[in-house]
């Protein structure tokens, strides 16, 4: 009896262990300077498979992210973020995808962002 005990405790352990390995917590630089970067930068995240929050802060600059590590990868969701015109630390977007940005968005403009 104690063996069963024992094995059904073990168990239930690993499955506890297991669960806390799916989420994942990260924040992120990322360049924007307004409310429609907000909703750009969130969507863009949160379009990522794997990510399950997406949280972006426009007076600190810092996207709080929730996502599931065996799905995708912090290097992952910054290339999304570079798709749609938004610099990170490590993935810089392409001049393309930048100047496809909202004139109010251009962030890498010191007279845009000292407007905001």
């Amino acid at each position: 009896m104690k063996k069963i005990i024992l094995v059904v405790l073990v168990m239930m352990l690993g499955v506890q262990v297991q669960a806390q390995d799916r989420n994942a917590r990260a924040t992120i630089e990322v360049d924007g300077v307004c409310m429609m970067c907000k909703d750009r930068i969130e969507k863009a995240a949160i379009k990522t498979k794997g990510v399950k929050s997406a949280v972006w802060n426009v007076e600190t600059h810092m996207l709080s992210l929730i996502f599931d590590e065996r799905k995708t990868s912090i290097q992952t969701i910054e290339e999304s973020l570079a798709a749609v015109g938004h610099d990170t630390k490590n993935v810089k977007a392409t001049e393309e995808a930048y100047e496809s940005l909202h004139h109010c968005c251009k962030y890498r403009d010191q007279a845009v962002v000292d407007e905001h």
